[in-house]
């Protein structure tokens, strides 16, 4: 059996122990942390306090995020996905039977998962950000892109793996594009 073959066998193995502890208000709960719109507040607050940040240079932070999310949910899909041709557990024949899914199944292949590259490319972003603005605010927004990304698991759409190639692919791009924000806002605020 060669490495690759062992690593999806753990894989599955742990998405399966993952997956089958569950309840009636996990489910609940589980179901809604996946929901993007649930989280139009979180993400609303977020503006408002780099608002307070930037002030008129807000449009360059919401330049920057527009493309974080276009990038990592593109690179997610067409770079991963796409290639990869990894079914997503709820559509894996071998283990459909066992697995407990907790909503919708979404699309036939999953790795990676564009959650976790959107949240935790998101919370990268946000966390190098705020790291010397907001105490713990990097702590925070990890810990929601965690649970969000933990959910996924649980609601039976994507292996462990794929959410931590997700989490790490995200988390690059976010590093990559603050790198970007930083360096035009230095450009920026030079101008008179």
């Amino acid at each position: 059996m060669d490495l690759i073959q062992i690593i999806k066998d753990y894989d599955t193995q742990l998405f399966l122990f993952l997956n089958s502890k569950h309840n009636e208000f996990f489910d609940n709960l589980m179901f809604w942390l996946s929901n993007k719109y649930i989280w139009i507040p979180l993400y609303l607050f977020f503006f408002y306090i780099v608002y307070k940040q930037v002030g008129k240079r807000i449009w360059l932070v919401v330049l920057s995020v527009s493309l974080l999310i276009v990038l990592s949910d593109q690179i997610s899909v067409q770079a991963f996905k796409y290639t990869f041709l990894r079914y997503r557990p709820c559509h894996n024949l071998l283990i459909q039977a066992q697995v407990h899914l907790n909503g919708g199944c979404g699309g036939t292949y999953g790795f990676i998962s564009s959650h976790a590259a959107n949240t935790f490319a998101l919370a990268m972003f946000l966390g190098l950000f705020f790291r010397k603005k907001i105490n713990y605010f990097g702590a925070f927004v990890f810990l929601w892109a965690l649970l969000v990304s933990y959910s996924r698991i649980y609601n039976g759409v994507h292996y462990p793996a794929d959410i931590a190639i997700g989490a790490i692919v995200g988390m690059g791009i976010g590093v990559a594009v603050y790198k970007l924000y930083f360096f035009f806002d230095a450009k920026i605020q030079k101008i008179p």
